[in-house]
């Protein structure tokens, strides 16, 4: 599982800093780190509604919509995962952008349900995070999505803090973030900084079989094709020709 991409105006975390303020109030939540609580269809329906790809070079549809994620292998990301974080809100909550229901809209029934909390029994997911780690010294957090919604509301903090707070108790302080760069101020507000080693992430890419075309190397890479140019033939000097294949 890669980490959040985001592609054409769609973006998982909308809001490059949790801190800032909006005219909308947040609705009541209920933070979970139970994986068992998460339906791995409405992960993956979140995931699709912010755009969020699992793969470095996801297949785009002409909108600009990334494919959805495979259940199989989402599924084993999160059973392989050290740390799960879901969020639930009501669903009247999540409908539209921003949309919320004035008090005088509900009756009598409907104010006796909204004094209910908020669990995963009775919500709908509106967030998640997921954090790998060797259960030693290190983990990354990935694939933070907040619904296009509720975005800006401070929500994915929310699910970073909670990340964080379960690693550090088990005595974890060195966590990655793996973004893109529009995520980086979001991470940054979250507390996360350069490394002071001066790391940089590389990304491994097994090597796979090659064909030539058009007298050009084609090499898969990760999910495109790359053009290889051919080997220019070394420039050969007069200089450089021993004497008998000069003919003197």
């Amino acid at each position: 599982m890669s980490s959040a991409i985001s592609l054409q105006s769609f973006h998982p975390l909308s809001s490059s800093n949790p801190h800032n303020k909006s005219k909308k109030n947040r609705p009541p939540l209920f933070i979970s780190t139970n994986p068992s609580h998460l339906n791995l269809l409405h992960l993956r329906d979140l995931f699709f509604s912010t755009n969020l790809s699992c793969h470095r070079f996801p297949h785009l549809d002409p909108s600009g919509r990334v494919e959805p994620v495979d259940l199989d292998k989402l599924r084993t990301a999160v059973l392989h995962s050290s740390v799960v974080v879901s969020v639930f809100s009501r669903g009247e909550f999540c409908e539209g952008e921003g949309k919320e229901m004035e008090k005088s809209e509900f009756g009598i029934g409907e104010l006796i349900r909204m004094a209910v909390p908020v669990s995963e029994s009775n919500g709908t997911l509106v967030g998640f995070g997921r954090a790998v780690s060797d259960c030693g010294l290190t983990a990354s957090i990935y694939d933070v999505a907040v619904i296009p919604s509720l975005q800006g509301l401070g929500i994915g903090h929310m699910i970073v803090k909670r990340i964080i707070r379960v690693l550090t108790s088990g005595g974890i302080y060195d966590i990655a973030a793996l973004c893109s760069e529009k995520e980086r101020l979001f991470f940054e507000a979250c507390g996360f900084k350069e490394d002071s080693l001066g790391s940089t992430t590389m990304m491994y890419t097994q090597a796979a079989p090659s064909h030539v075309k058009d007298d050009l190397l084609v090499k898969r890479s990760g999910r495109m094709m790359l053009l290889v140019p051919p080997m220019r033939k070394p420039v050969v000097s007069d200089e450089m020709i021993p004497i008998d294949e000069k003919g003197f």
